[in-house]
């Protein structure tokens, strides 16, 4: 397929500046500049950043260049929510989210330009950009955007109004510096990318093209993304790459066709393939699988999707044996915990933590074989537990049954 097939064949092309066949002529033509951007409001990028990511880089493997931007200037004042004006953060704050953020697209996009916005408008002063850009854009043309209309009702100030503009002006710097002549972006900056086409068109003459992805939203209809409360961090020391591989192996299966065309760099081919096995066979979770283990060895490499698989596959069987403890926290970061301070007989540990309801029931626990203590089983209910039997000294992993699992923190 062309790279415009492609990418129409994984749903990734959704609104588009000027005739769609013009934008086809482009992608499959000559190589060109692009340019897709992010304002640094934390000190990574998150998987909802991830299919962009996988945008530029599907656009460079094709031969055309991307010039990816990290928002200096815009991420001072921040686009305007749906609901509510964002925090402004400190200028340490954002310099040190920058620096976060370009290490990352570095990696993970390493042939990409990377730029700051903050260098081409940290000097232009505001009757300049008032009289160079402003004079361009009508004020109704920026009320007919659906973000600025959705916040008219409970208020938006000057500066998340004048967003719009920044971002406008970035495309038109980029277009006269960079010849980028494409922007790309999800669909919720549809209206900042026609308003940098509009200002092209205006003072050059000329004609840029954009085109924006539909927004990947998780099963439960809510975007990826820190302020939605569900954020899976692209630096690993935030979100380990076990954390990334077990949620997208949980992947509902109605969504993870789409993850696999999005999230992956399989062919066509190989994704009907593996779809075709998962249909026959759905409790093989072939896809779900296959989608984890592309996408963390993408963002970490080969070596961490390998160790993630195998943390998962001993966690799930309860073996803990050559596991670190960060591992081991990283796959139970949801289970109850205590401190554990002090030698202790199993059967105290059990009752005052609420492993078991009484001494009583304890002791048939134990005796019942249904207590383990670091993946071995204890069937004496005179054991001891003592801090020596610590996991790296840092750890003790009580297990009730067959699922229930309860972590003892040595202090």
């Amino acid at each position: 397929m062309t790279l415009y097939e492609d990418l129409k064949w994984r749903g990734l092309i959704k609104d588009v500046a000027g005739e769609e066949s013009e934008l086809q002529k482009i992608l499959d033509g000559q190589p060109f500049s692009f340019y897709w951007g992010t304002d640094p409001t934390a000190d990574s990028l998150h998987l909802g950043h991830y299919s962009s990511l996988c945008m530029a880089k599907r656009l460079a493997n094709a031969g055309h260049h991307p010039v990816l931007l990290c928002g200096g200037a815009t991420g001072r004042i921040g686009d305007p929510r749906p609901t509510a004006e964002r925090e402004i953060i400190s200028e340490e704050k954002v310099n040190n989210n920058i620096n976060g953020i370009r290490n990352q697209i570095s990696r993970l996009v390493p042939t990409a330009e990377l730029v700051d916005n903050y260098e081409w408008t940290k000097d232009y002063s505001f009757l300049n950009f008032l009289r160079d850009i402003g004079k361009y854009i009508n004020v109704n043309y920026m009320l007919d955007k659906d973000i600025i209309r959705r916040r008219l009702e409970t208020g938006i100030t000057f500066a998340e109004f004048s967003y719009m503009l920044l971002q406008g002006y970035d495309f038109l710097h980029l277009f006269q510096e960079k010849k980028c002549i494409m922007q790309v972006a999800g669909s919720d900056q549809w209206g900042n990318i026609t308003t940098g086409v509009d200002l092209i068109r205006k003072i050059t003459d000329q004609t840029a093209y954009a085109f924006t992805m539909p927004l990947i939203l998780d099963s439960t209809g809510k975007k990826f993304g820190k302020s939605e409360g569900n954020a899976l961090w692209l630096d690993k020391e935030k979100t380990s790459a076990y954390e990334i591989y077990q949620y997208l192996i949980n992947t509902d299966d109605a969504k993870v066709l789409e993850y696999l065309k999005v999230f992956t760099f399989l062919s066509k081919e190989q994704i009907e393939e593996i779809y075709a096995q998962q249909t026959a066979a759905p409790e093989t979770r072939i896809a779900q699988k296959t989608l984890a283990w592309e996408v963390v060895k993408d963002l970490h490499g080969k070596e961490e999707a390998d160790n993630a698989v195998l943390v998962s596959q001993k966690l799930f069987a309860g073996d803990f044996k050559g596991l670190s403890v960060k591992d081991i926290m990283s796959g139970m970061k949801t289970v109850p915990s205590f401190d554990f301070t002090t030698e202790e007989p199993l059967v105290d540990v059990l009752v005052n933590n609420k492993i078991a309801s009484s001494k009583r029931e304890a002791r048939e626990f134990i005796s019942g074989n249904a207590i383990s203590v670091n993946g071995e089983a204890i069937t004496d209910p005179a054991a001891v537990i003592t801090k020596d039997m610590a996991i790296e000294g840092q750890i003790l992993i009580f297990r009730r049954g067959k699922k229930k699992y309860f972590l003892g923190l040595v202090k």
